[in-house]
């Protein structure tokens, strides 16, 4: 007993003594914090008390498009550790290969009745994809928030990390350098935040006198083979700098110079987007945008807990500063 009390005080963050007042059903508890011990007895494994089974604690649909990008656990990390300090279970929804589509989580999520949804990727930010099953969540009025892209015609709250800094971050860093032939490895044409970085790039490039050539974008799914034949393409146009959408992209651009015998950052210099785990760890160490993973997600988290509540209204889209961090991908072009 004395174990159990100790580890969900340290899971929620009170004391063992406040733990021990929700178990026996004693006044003087917040109903936040009473929901954030039973949240936690649950994620524990512990039964709850015998006059406590009768409730369950609110959930709330965490919808993912993968895994493989370290970008996307982090974000369910952050997120699933804020829903449960409020008293929110995370339903953890991740599309895989041949398993279930968005759309089917959605209706999955409306038979279990969540509280709200929080889409960390997805089909919204693709302008051409089918946008369906996120109109049926709002004819429900369930609460949702999603990340890095707004979704037109639907009111609901956006958390993003500003692209079109991120892009001009990156940019200008490569030129500062000496690059003068610098390519973009982006997402799908109609991929929102590729859409701004693009949008970004082709603005500083004009301030500079160098207007962003057609040749020297290429397009890619997020991925490190993706990134690979993307960059590779690149690099038979010459390019001597990459900017890419994510970093499991910089890390195919990076294998991709190595298959052509060339060196990174002496024949090209790569920067990344997310700085996702390990980023430090590569060989070279990847410069890369990184995003605020901590600070989006729990804002994510505070603007759904908002709706839940009744709020009737936010503030639309919040764009959290991205964050230019060098490495060792990234040097000055080899001379000649």
């Amino acid at each position: 007993m004395t174990r159990r009390l100790a580890q969900v005080a340290k899971k929620v963050g009170v004391s063992e003594a406040t733990v021990s007042r929700v178990l026996n059903g004693r006044a003087g508890v917040s109903e936040t914090t009473r929901q954030s011990v039973l949240t936690a007895l649950d994620v524990l494994g512990y039964e709850r008390p015998t006059q406590l089974r009768g409730e369950r604690s609110r959930l709330v649909g965490l919808v993912i498009p993968e895994l493989q990008n370290p970008i996307f656990p982090a974000f369910a990390d952050v997120i699933g550790g804020a829903l449960a300090q409020r008293g929110l279970t995370p339903v953890l929804c991740t599309q895989t290969k041949g398993g279930a589509a968005e759309a089917d989580y959605v209706d999955l999520l409306l038979q279990q009745q969540v509280s709200g949804v929080v889409f960390a990727g997805g089909l919204f930010a693709q302008a051409d994809a089918p946008h369906a099953h996120y109109h049926r969540l709002a004819e429900r009025k369930i609460p949702v928030v999603f990340i890095n892209a707004p979704v037109k015609g639907l009111d609901f709250p956006c958390v993003a990390c500003d692209d079109s800094v991120a892009a001009e971050q990156a940019w200008r860093h490569l030129a500062s350098l000496g690059h003068e032939r610098i390519g973009l490895v982006l997402g799908p044409a109609d991929h929102e935040p590729s859409r701004r970085k693009l949008a970004a790039a082709r603005l500083v490039a004009q301030a500079s006198g160098a207007p962003l050539s057609d040749a020297f974008v290429e397009r890619s799914i997020f991925s490190l083979e993706g990134g690979q034949a993307a960059a590779a393409r690149l690099l038979e146009r010459g390019v001597t700098g990459i900017v890419c959408a994510s970093d499991p992209i910089a890390l195919g651009a990076i294998r991709a110079a190595r298959r052509r015998g060339l060196s990174v950052p002496r024949d090209l210099s790569v920067v990344g987007f997310d700085d996702s785990s390990f980023m430090t760890c590569t060989e070279p160490p990847l410069s890369t945008v990184r995003q605020p993973i901590e600070a989006m997600g729990r804002a994510a988290v505070d603007l759904l807990c908002a709706q839940i509540q009744g709020a009737q209204s936010h503030p639309g889209e919040l764009l959290f500063e991205p964050e230019l961090l060098v490495r060792g991908s990234t040097a000055p072009p080899a001379p000649g």
